[in-house]
């Protein structure tokens, strides 16, 4: 899959996840996809990865919602702006669950998403929450490592 198909893919799944915790709550999720491509035109193409977020972003939205609480001083999740936490949520799912996609990509991507989509502050707020989660997973992953070397020395 090209960048510009990925990049319109997340597009697509954020503009559905917002349709979904701001629009009509009788359609299901599915139901939304179907009218979103259809009545916007989506790309064929475009379409798998972004049903892939819209449904890891449902699946897994507890745990991602409680990753961007611990992450975001002095902004409870109902204080954000359904925009950017749309883009936060769909960003952590690809960091969290999407292994074959660099961490900094998913950032990145969530960044521009934000320019494009949110307010003129979208970006940075968007940009602190996601690295300190990723600066956090970091850190963690070393420490689990020197955990591991320690307990089986070579």
């Amino acid at each position: 899959m090209i960048t510009g198909t990925r990049r319109k893919s997340r597009e697509i799944s954020l503009q559905v996840l917002f349709q979904l915790e701001t629009g009509d709550k009788g359609l299901t999720l599915e139901e939304v996809f179907t009218l979103f491509c259809h009545n916007f035109g989506a790309p064929r193409e475009a379409r798998a990865f972004a049903w892939e977020l819209v449904t890891g972003v449902k699946k897994h939205l507890l745990e991602i919602d409680d990753h961007l609480n611990n992450a975001s001083e002095h902004w409870r999740l109902d204080r954000m702006s359904h925009v950017d936490r749309t883009i936060l949520r769909q960003a952590l799912y690809e960091m969290l669950y999407l292994n074959d996609i660099p961490a900094k990509v998913s950032l990145n991507e969530a960044i521009d998403l934000g320019k494009k989509f949110g307010t003129d502050e979208s970006g940075a707020f968007i940009n602190g929450v996601l690295d300190r989660i990723h600066r956090q997973f970091l850190a963690k992953a070393e420490e689990k490592s020197v955990g591991e070397s320690e307990e089986n020395p070579e």
